[in-house]
């Protein structure tokens, strides 16, 4: 099986569990901003590679795919989304606030405003972040069905990345002065 199919020359894009949009569709354009930034932390992991961080975004990036499933899901469709598989749950969503409480009781919160580029590491979070919160408009945009939690989990996603490039700040300016703390990323 190849990959080069040649159905979307004529424009569209195939859904999940059948059906075809076109690539133009809000429906996609969120799609292929969930992928950016599913891509984005792939970038950021590859920063961190080998610590305890790289099997966080590793995680954050398999829920992406399950953000993917539901919104490239036609609404006919959606009786058919698998929680956890293809289909936010509340649980995927309050896990990420629950990390994002620990980051904030574990002191990743600064007391001013932040300018990115502090480490190469949290570099790529805030670009991260950037691209969640532009695929949470699109899906806010897209008007996803009743009951979808997909703006939920982008919101407390960014949230998440922010706080994670903060830790990741706190670490690089730890490591360049020698000074001891208590690590905000899970150990």
């Amino acid at each position: 099986m190849s990959i080069s199919t040649k159905r979307g020359d004529d424009g569209t894009t195939g859904l999940f569990y059948g059906g075809r949009a076109k690539k133009s569709s809000l429906r996609i354009e969120t799609v292929g901003a969930i992928d950016e930034a599913q891509a984005a932390i792939g970038v950021a992991r590859a920063e961190v590679r080998g610590s305890d961080l790289d099997d966080e975004l590793a995680s954050l990036e398999r829920g992406l795919w399950v953000l993917m499933g539901e919104v490239a899901t036609a609404p006919r469709s959606r009786p058919k989304l698998v929680g956890g598989v293809t289909l936010v749950t509340s649980g995927m969503v309050d896990g990420l606030e629950r990390r994002v409480h620990e980051l904030e009781a574990a002191g990743a919160m600064p007391s001013e405003f932040v300018v990115p580029g502090q480490s190469r590491e949290s570099a790529a979070l805030d670009l991260a972040r950037a691209i969640v919160r532009r695929a949470e408009r699109k899906a806010v945009a897209l008007g996803l069905e009743d009951g979808s939690l997909v703006v939920p989990y982008l919101n407390r996603l960014s949230d998440l990345c922010w706080l994670l490039a903060r830790s990741c700040e706190q670490d690089h300016m730890t490591s360049r002065t020698g000074a001891v703390r208590t690590p905000l990323v899970k150990e």
